[in-house]
């Protein structure tokens, strides 16, 4: 495994701040498994994260959530944080370091517009990585509008993408 990746530049999800139970296991993942580069941290209790040197794309904290259960699958909150990658060959590179690492997924989907993996933080929280599909490749209906549907996404496929 690379242990010097680091998220493409044109990575975009907006902004996000997680409640997170334990700070260092936070990091591990979004830092050290996904490639986030570490802005600030704010002693040890939050760290701010983002791709392409950005002030911040996810802040982490444990102002209100140190040593906490992991977030439950039946409560309100958040239901997934999306992060897009500019192409399907950053999709399959991801993909095969959470192969390499045993990180578990919890789905993955082809939806006609996109390509996308699903798993959990170590906290709970739904996590999906994703590529869209250029739009003229989008499916549509007679009537013209987005024709989205969830298969399941060929992950030997999404491989050949490394070759």
């Amino acid at each position: 495994m690379n242990e010097n990746y680091v998220i493409p530049s044109q990575t975009r999800i907006g902004h996000v701040h997680l409640k997170v139970a334990d700070l260092n296991r936070a990091l591990e993942f979004y830092r050290d498994l996904l490639g986030f580069e570490v802005t600030m941290m704010y002693g040890s209790q939050a760290a701010f994260i983002s791709a392409g040197g950005y002030h911040h794309h996810i802040g982490l904290n444990t102002w209100h959530s140190k040593g906490s259960p992991p977030a439950s699958k039946d409560g309100v909150g958040l239901y997934h944080t999306a992060i897009l990658y500019p192409t399907r060959k950053d999709l399959a590179i991801i993909y095969d370091r959470l192969r390499r690492a045993y990180y578990p997924l919890t789905g993955a989907s082809n939806h006609g517009v996109s390509e996308a993996l699903y798993l959990d933080d170590p906290d709970g929280n739904g996590v999906e990585l994703y590529w869209d599909r250029p739009k003229e490749l989008w499916p549509t209906n007679d009537k013209g509008s987005i024709d989205m549907f969830t298969k399941p996404l060929d992950m030997e496929n999404l491989l050949q993408e490394l070759i």
